[in-house]
């Protein structure tokens, strides 16, 4: 009897703390979801997933440590697996011929909707992230050319280097962005 009182004043301890933590974090989070779901049925059903997956989550004997910054990464994840089952398709094959372009060929069209704005946005933070892991010259041609629109006639000018080793530069750097940022566009399958 003894063990069956203790379980349930545990129960309604864990019961208590999953409403206040609902309560508190409840708006915060959907205003999260809403900014990157356009749908307001989809972003509700993405708070009601994340909040059930919450109290699964909380009655496990491991405890769940920053709780708000789960509630987050579980949010992000169900927006991705939303991306996810939009569209399936690989990431661009690019021919040598086709490098010029390379970064709007992965990206998806700003124009697309606030879900494509959401997805180009996170890829960006990672493309940076993987810019800063460049060799200095590569990571100068490639923001150069592919962000800041220059050509590679001018590059080679300021530069006092060939366009030849400048298209290698890039290539190398776009190799590298290639392999490093698989994974982030396999979440998104864009």
């Amino acid at each position: 009897m003894d063990t069956t009182l203790t379980y349930t004043s545990l129960m309604a301890e864990q019961d208590k703390r999953i409403t206040e933590t609902v309560a508190r974090e409840s708006g915060r989070l959907k205003n999260f979801i809403r900014q990157r779901v356009p749908d307001q049925g989809e972003a509700e059903d993405i708070l009601q997933d994340v909040f059930f997956e919450f109290m699964e989550a909380y009655r496990l004997p491991e405890p769940i440590e920053q709780v708000g910054a789960w509630l987050y990464r579980v949010a992000r994840n169900r927006i991705i697996d939303r991306f996810r089952k939009k569209k399936e398709e690989p990431l661009p094959q690019v021919s040598e011929e086709d490098e010029e372009h390379w970064l709007e060929n992965v990206l998806p069209s700003a124009d697309a909707g606030a879900e494509a704005v959401y997805a180009r946005k996170v890829l960006m933070e990672e493309i940076y992230a993987a810019l800063d892991e460049l060799p200095e010259e590569q990571r100068i041609v490639f923001i150069a050319h592919e962000l800041e629109g220059r050509s590679f006639k001018e590059l080679a000018a300021e530069k006092g280097v060939g366009i030849n080793t400048l298209l290698a530069r890039k290539r190398y750097a776009v190799l590298h962005l290639r392999t490093r940022l698989q994974t982030i566009y396999d979440e998104f399958k864009l």
